[in-house]
């Protein structure tokens, strides 16, 4: 499968597009939805659609977000997140449940992870997850 996995963090950056580094995660995303690479998942998809109080605004960019399908989560998924997280917290890198089942998830369709959250360079020296960066 070909793609990259958007974290909430870079689609949080991207929406609000006016710093100049949001502007830059903008621009990457903008190319990567052009080139038909940007995916997300369902936990992601949830953690950027919460906490919006006014509906319209939720509704908003829940009908943006339909345009990308979910990556199906298979149930070796889960396994495997346990399995990195036990792996990492041996190795004194803490992190979310959420964030390792991104890891695993990457791991078995083959596909990076674009985020600027730090502790998936952490995760990057003990997983086989790969990372995406601005070209």
């Amino acid at each position: 499968m070909s793609g990259i996995i958007i974290d909430t963090c870079m689609w949080s950056l991207a929406f609000r597009g006016k710093a100049p580094k949001e502007k830059a995660v903008a621009e990457e995303l903008t190319k990567l939805i052009d080139e038909n690479r940007a995916k997300i998942i369902g936990p992601i998809r949830q953690e950027v659609l919460s906490g919006y109080s006014k509906f319209s605004d939720y509704k908003k960019l829940r009908d943006k977000l339909q345009y990308f399908p979910n990556v199906a989560i298979a149930d070796s998924d889960y396994e495997a997140a346990a399995e990195y997280s036990n792996l990492c917290r041996k190795k004194g890198a803490q992190g979310s449940h959420i964030d390792f089942l991104i890891c695993a998830i990457s791991v078995r369709v083959k596909m990076k992870v674009y985020s600027n959250d730090k502790d998936f360079i952490f995760y990057s020296k003990y997983l086989p997850v790969e990372l995406h960066s601005e070209s």
